[in-house]
């Protein structure tokens, strides 16, 4: 499907600001997009076995603490936006952080795990700076059940106390992909835990690193987080330095970017993780190591540029997913951050179908 050029929001000022100005600008597409993803976890779906709705929001109700400890301003953010749109806090932990949430669930429930899940979301990669004439790259797709694709946004943000970044996200979350005006670059692929806990959920960790001063910095940050679920985190900086955590709640093995791209798709590659991993059908095992491995082929070369990445993310064969049944999950958007040029370009829907726009921090 080919769609329009990105949307872009501003927000700007104290967190409440940030939140109203969200919530009330996406009232109604973020009230729809809630029910779509109350309404996957009820279904068991994606969590293990069905579940009633007072069920589903008890639940996200225990993980308001962690998130409220964890960062009182993104905490504050969020509360703001579900005010504005007319959600509960509760609600807005689902529907912005959806896969760490069915994480949660199947622990806590402790459901079958059903083949119908589909965590198999997003190819990310860092491109060190010697692989690209002096200056780096950080580039993914960002893959979700393809429901989601119509809810794309990127937001502008320009807080009161914290660096300016521009964010890769959807209606209601608060944050998915991102680089500051630092050149800070933060990005994931999703994993599948089965040591969920009530923690916070992976968009505040995304937008609390891109708070951060250096990528080592945001690593610590990622380190020191309550996690609510399983996601591969990916950090590079303006000064070339970067890392690959497969960060779920009680593993969270570190890997430093060195003289090799790093490419991560949606299967552990630490023993340490792998051993809290949940089980994955095969197509999917399939086909995270197909991409993983179309993505490292791509990047063994000197001379990168965005291009090239674009192109990578528009691979049509294993990167670039499109929705099929059982699993109906496609790459809805990508980003690619330069972050020693502080350059920014998002497409938003399938990259094969749809052009890159270049996004300003003004």
């Amino acid at each position: 499907m080919r769609r329009p050029p990105i949307r872009v929001l501003d927000i700007a000022g104290t967190p409440e600001e940030m939140g109203h100005t969200h919530g009330t600008a996406f009232a109604e597409e973020i009230q729809h997009y809630t029910e779509e993803r109350v309404g996957l976890v009820m279904s068991g779906r994606w969590s293990g076995g069905p579940m009633s709705r007072g069920d589903v929001l008890d639940l996200a109700e225990t993980m308001l603490p962690a998130h409220e400890s964890h960062s009182l301003t993104l905490y504050a953010e969020m509360c703001a936006m579900a005010s504005a749109a007319g959600l509960t806090p509760s609600e807005a932990i689902v529907v912005g952080g959806f896969t760490d949430f069915v994480d949660v669930v199947r622990a806590e429930v402790g459901g079958r795990h059903p083949e119908t899940v589909l965590e198999d979301d997003c190819t990310s990669v860092i491109v060190p700076d010697h692989r690209a004439d002096g200056a780096g790259f950080f580039a993914q797709t960002w893959d979700m059940h393809d429901t989601a694709t119509k809810h794309v946004l990127l937001l502008r943000t320009k807080p009161v106390d914290a660096p300016a970044a521009l964010v890769f996200t959807t209606t209601g979350a608060m944050g998915q992909i991102g680089m500051s005006e630092n050149g800070v670059c933060v990005g994931l692929n999703n994993l599948v835990a089965i040591d969920g806990t009530p923690g916070v959920t992976w968009t505040q960790v995304v937008r609390h690193a891109l708070e951060q001063d250096s990528a080592e910095a945001a690593r610590d940050a990622v380190l020191d987080a309550d996690l609510a679920g399983g996601h591969n985190f990916l950090l590079f900086d303006a000064e070339g330095d970067g890392y690959n955590i497969e960060a779920m709640p009680t593993a969270r093995p570190v890997t430093k970017l060195s003289d090799a791209a790093i490419a991560h798709t949606n299967h552990t590659l630490s023993d340490q993780s792998r051993a809290v991993q949940g089980p994955r059908a095969d197509v999917l095992q399939h086909s995270s190591k197909r991409r993983l491995a179309t993505a490292e082929a791509l990047l063994d070369r000197e001379g990168i540029n965005a291009d090239d990445l674009m192109a990578l993310t528009r691979e049509p064969d294993a990167i670039c997913q499109v929705a099929v049944e059982p699993y109906l999950v496609e790459s809805s958007g990508a980003a690619i951050m330069r972050p020693k040029t502080k350059e920014f370009w998002a497409a938003w829907g399938l990259p094969k179908d749809n052009d890159f726009q270049k996004i300003d921090f003004a």
